[in-house]
């Protein structure tokens, strides 16, 4: 090559634009279509389903909790097996202000999520000092001292037959609570759009970054200066704050507080679905939770006493063949069809 040659060679170098860097991490902020589909599917069950909408609040307040906990599980790397330790204790300080007379909804899911936030302020910087199986046992005593405590305590949350009685006044003193949940559905669906907008800024925000950084190497993150126990602290107080107003909105569309709030249950299905949706994928709690709510309503009707074999059998399903959840199978899909589509003819 003469030197003529090279130089035109680097000029070309020089003037041509670098290539685009796709990173998942900077394009979450990005509206994606199968997100205006989801929400406007939600908005559609109001509709189309009148008659479940009770159903359907429960399916979003779960979604919300699971939401939560994807938060410190799937972003953070924190395992937690007493996660409804902040939900169910919402719950009831919902109720127990119920009964002694505040009963403005909208306060009253506030005062929820600042309860779960708090006692996650005060649990937190204990918990998470501990890391792996230790952090695991830690997590599960709470949630059952919780439990056994509550039960014990029947005069104030009614043990084992739960805390009944609970009136909520109508929503800005207009919308009651009806017996098909109308207003239910609404309200809960109202706060469930807001944590989620609130959960999509955080994971599109450094915080996330350095929260991911902490998940994949804890101790090479402390020695490049980042505080590790204050983001990991801040992060479980967010999600318990989601947790809580998780749990007032349980209490407030069923006018009830039952013991399984506090319980191992309510907490390992809370994993169960999120990994049946997609562990650290946002979305997953909000997929995994309705299929996995659905799917026991159906199988129980079918087979009252068996319904967790489909459960269990489903589960390994989608563990053992698909990396992701279920949204790992419609991003396999998907990238399947884009390579069709680009394919030569």
């Amino acid at each position: 090559m003469t030197l003529a040659e090279l130089k035109t060679e680097v000029e070309k170098l020089r003037f041509t634009a670098p290539p685009t860097v796709r990173s998942e991490l900077l394009d979450r902020h990005r509206i994606r279509a199968s997100e205006i589909v989801y929400w406007l599917g939600t908005i559609a069950v109001f509709f189309v389903f009148p008659q479940y909408l009770a159903f359907a609040a429960t399916v979003l307040t779960t979604a919300l909790f699971v939401m939560s906990l994807d938060l410190i599980l799937g972003f953070a790397g924190i395992i937690s097996l007493g996660h409804a330790l902040y939900y169910g204790f919402a719950a009831y300080v919902v109720g127990l202000v119920s009964h002694a007379g505040w009963v403005e909804p909208i306060s009253q899911t506030l005062l929820g999520g600042a309860s779960g936030a708090v006692l996650a302020a005060i649990t937190g910087p204990i918990v998470l000092r501990l890391t792996g199986l230790p952090l695991i046992v830690v997590t599960l005593a709470l949630g059952v001292l919780a439990y056994e405590a509550a039960n014990s305590m029947t005069w104030l949350t009614g043990g084992d037959d739960g805390l009944g009685g609970i009136q909520i006044a109508p929503v800005f003193g207009i919308f009651r609570w009806t017996i098909f949940s109308e207003t239910g559905y609404l309200y809960v669906l109202a706060w469930f759009f807001l944590m989620f907008v609130l959960a999509r800024r955080l994971v599109a925000s450094p915080f996330d970054v350095v929260l991911q950084g902490i998940r994949e190497n804890r101790r090479r993150m402390a020695l490049v200066g980042t505080p590790v126990l204050r983001h990991l602290v801040l992060i479980y107080v967010i999600s318990g704050f989601m947790a809580g107003i998780a749990g007032a909105l349980t209490t407030q569309t069923t006018k009830f507080v039952a013991l399984a709030v506090l319980g191992l249950d309510t907490s390992v299905a809370g994993v169960v679905m999120l990994v049946l949706g997609g562990v650290g994928r946002l979305y997953g709690g909000l997929i995994g939770a309705p299929i996995y709510m659905i799917v026991h309503h159906i199988a129980s009707q079918w087979n009252p006493y068996h319904w967790m074999f489909i459960i269990g059998g489903l589960l390994v399903l989608v563990v053992v063949f698909a990396n992701g959840g279920v949204l790992g199978i419609a991003d396999g899909v998907l990238r399947r069809i884009s390579r069709g589509k680009g394919a030569p003819p």
